[in-house]
Order: C-alpha cells, then structure tokens, then sequence
C-alpha cells in the first residue's frame, strides 16, 4: 500500500507547478527545502508525496546500519520520526509542517488533511496480533521475515512457501482476517513508523521487536492508527469528458475548446513534449472564451507569454479561424 500525502497553495488557480518527490525524504528540512522550489517562480504550487512500507523499512536499515556513534545515528532516528509524524498525522500539515519550526498557523484548508479528514481508530488488538507473529517466529521458530510473509500469516493465506516452512501450524495463522491485505500493510508501516517495531540490521528488511514493543504486548500502551478517508472514484479521461473539459462553457465556447486541445495535442506530440507544454487546459479555455483575433489580443490572456506567443500565436489564431 502506497500512502500519499499532499500540500496546496491556491490549488484552484489556472497555472499550477508541481514538485514530486519518489523518495521519502530522510528530514522535515529536506522536505521543506525540497517542496520549497515549485513556488519560486512566485505562481501557486502543489506538492506531492507518495511513500510505502518498504520506504519506511529501508529508511530504518539505513539508519541502524550507518557510520557512525550512537548519537548520530539517534540524531537520524529523530529526524525520520518526525517526518514520518508529518506523513501520518491527521491533523493539518501545514499546521504540524510549521510547528516543528515552532511557529504557530491555523488549518490551511488546501492539504490532503483539510480536504477530506483522515478518522483514528484504535489500532492496539492489530498491533499485538502483528508482534505476536513477530515475537512467536523469532522464539519458537529462530526465524525473521519481512512484512509480506508476516502479513500472509495474519491471514492463513495457504501459499507453497507456507507450506514448505511449515508455519500453518503457528499459532498466530489465521488470526488476522479481520483486515485486508493492503490494511496490515498500512499497520505495518504505521507501527514501524511509532517505532512500535524494528526492522534487522541483516540487511533484508526482516521485522524485528523494539523495546517499546513490550508495553505494546502487555497492553499498557495504545496504538492509534490513522484511517485514510474513502477517495471518490475517477474516471479515465477523454478528449470529450476529460477534467479538462469545463462545465462552466457554453455550447460554443466548448467546441472550440475541443478544438484547440486537438490542435495542442497534435502540436506535442509533432515536438515530442507533453500538452501542458504547449498550452494549460486554464489557457485553452480562455482562449475559447475570449476568440482573441490577434496577436496583441492573445498576448493578454493568462499563460501567453512571449515565447508561447511568438512560437504558437499565428498559428494558433489559423487554428481558430478554421
């Protein structure tokens, strides 16, 4: 399971630039610093985030198994906690983005957070019933594995591998189907994330019990997991039913819109580039509104500059003569 997190600034505006991030970045300052660039041109920006459990597991290796004392590598443990808070909090990330600046802000209403509210729930049983397969596989069996064939535990799934190792007949088989698949993975990476388990240093990602694990265990300690809210199905775009196409045109204006997407389509790909390169939807849709008949006309409309005009006015101004 992939986990997304996303922050916004005026994400309603015509030009929008993004900034992506493939890796989970190993400190709230490298995230800050990194998100910091899609917004120096000075134009609204979205920033997005998509991480998983094996991002979570390999940053824990990296970090036990790296040069260097004790203290630095606790310095390290510190800074990933902290981003992983910013990956998980069901609070405002702006809010929790800034307070461990210690500076003070109110909901920003833009962020995944605000949009669509994540719920808790009391993750304490799931957590036990996870360390248990854990704890039981390294006492009775001597044994370490890594999320996937622990999960498949939980669930008495009876795949070839179970049965060659025999672990059906552990006593934690089966005992976790009140979840899915993709669920226990979102605990896993969650309770890893809480420090609530380790990961060996073997260097294969196996999970391994923490001293907070016990308190956890002994049921003197609550886990509180978050609950990602359900997302609204998308359909797949299409040149008549995209996104793009605004409900706010009329009949005419719509035409034409279609018209120049066609027209924009046909000019990336003749420059190999992607659409947005030529033209934003935002663009297109002014330009169909407004009919510009000229060049000075089309120059005053948003995302029309001076290069964009030079390289593509003429021939844009044919495409709406036609």
């Amino acid at each position: 399971m992939v986990a997304t997190i996303a922050f916004g600034m005026g994400i309603d505006k015509p030009d929008v630039r993004f900034v992506a991030h493939l890796d989970l970045p190993k400190s709230v300052e490298g995230y800050y610093q990194e998100t910091g660039r899609a917004g120096r041109d000075g134009l609204p920006s979205t920033a997005w985030l998509a991480y998983g459990l094996q991002d979570v597991v390999q940053q824990r290796r990296m970090i036990d198994t790296s040069d260097g004392d004790a203290t630095h590598r606790r310095r390290l443990g510190a800074n990933l906690d902290a981003m992983l808070a910013l990956c998980e909090t069901v609070q405002c990330r702006r809010v929790q983005l800034l307070a461990y600046f210690h500076q003070a802000s109110t909901p920003c209403g833009n962020c995944d957070t605000c949009l669509a509210p994540p719920q808790t729930w009391d993750g304490t049983i799931a957590a036990q019933k996870l360390l248990s397969a854990v704890a039981r596989l390294e006492h009775e069996r001597g044994q370490r594995y890594g999320a996937g064939h622990i999960v498949d535990i939980l669930l008495g799934k009876p795949t070839p591998r179970m049965s060659q190792l025999g672990h059906a007949s552990l006593q934690v088989f089966g005992i976790g189907t009140e979840l899915s698949d993709s669920e226990w993975r979102a605990v896993v990476r969650q309770v890893l994330a809480q420090g609530v388990l380790g990961v060996d240093s073997d260097g294969y990602g196996t999970l391994a019990l923490t001293e907070a694990s016990t308190a956890v265990l002994a049921g003197s300690r609550t886990v509180l997991l978050r609950r990602e809210a359900p997302r609204p199905t998308t359909r797949a775009r299409s040149p008549k039913h995209g996104v793009a196409a605004a409900t706010d045109l009329d009949a005419a204006a719509a035409l034409v819109f279609e018209s120049l997407r066609t027209w924009r389509a046909a000019k990336a790909k003749e420059q190999g580039v992607p659409a947005y390169v030529v033209f934003h939807d935002a663009t297109l849709r002014e330009i169909a509104t407004r009919i510009p008949t000229t060049l000075d006309e089309l120059s005053t409309v948003s995302g029309v500059g001076v290069a964009k005009l030079e390289k593509y006015g003429p021939q844009l101004l044919q495409a709406l003569d036609t």
